[in-house]
């Protein structure tokens, strides 16, 4: 079943990467008692997250900061490493926390995962964004079309704050 908004996140554990290599952080650690704008992406360095969904995100970044977001994380379905190096590609340092959601638990504990296996994927998660509060979803959007960015986009998040 797919989280909806009132619900409180499922406990669940991320990998990302710190000055000092590869850490585990639960969301109670990353989500309680913040105000948090979550989007999650297929995968690192695809042609729409790379191009269209991240962007909108580290060019509003200090929008989201000033209508009082402590935290913009990025969630996907890739390796920490594949992360972190998106990441430092997209020039998202100290804007957007990436984490990794490796074998898709956390996508799957909300209800958000794809088949992506048609096109070579295997399960990831679908294209969201989302308001958290300490811990509970406020605003979810899902996008239902591939290859678009705009129902999940910052600036429709933006808008529910």
């Amino acid at each position: 079943m797919t989280i909806t908004p009132g619900s409180k996140l499922p406990q669940a554990k991320f990998r990302t990467m710190t000055a000092t290599g590869p850490e585990e952080v639960t969301a109670e650690e990353l989500f309680k008692g913040k105000k948090v704008a979550l989007f999650a992406v297929p995968g690192a360095f695809t042609p729409t997250c790379h191009a269209q969904h991240l962007p909108g995100f580290l060019q509003r970044a200090e929008e989201f900061k000033a209508k009082g977001v402590d935290l913009i994380a990025c969630t996907a379905v890739n390796d920490v490493f594949v992360l972190d190096a998106w990441g430092k590609a997209s020039g998202a340092g100290g804007k957007v926390t990436f984490l990794a959601d490796g074998n898709g638990d956390f996508a799957k504990a909300i209800g958000l995962e794809m088949d992506g296996a048609p096109i070579g994927f295997g399960v990831r998660s679908k294209r969201y964004s989302m308001l958290i509060d300490d811990g509970v979803v406020k605003a979810l959007h899902i996008e239902t079309q591939a290859g678009v960015a705009q129902e999940s986009s910052a600036e429709r998040l933006l808008a529910d704050i």
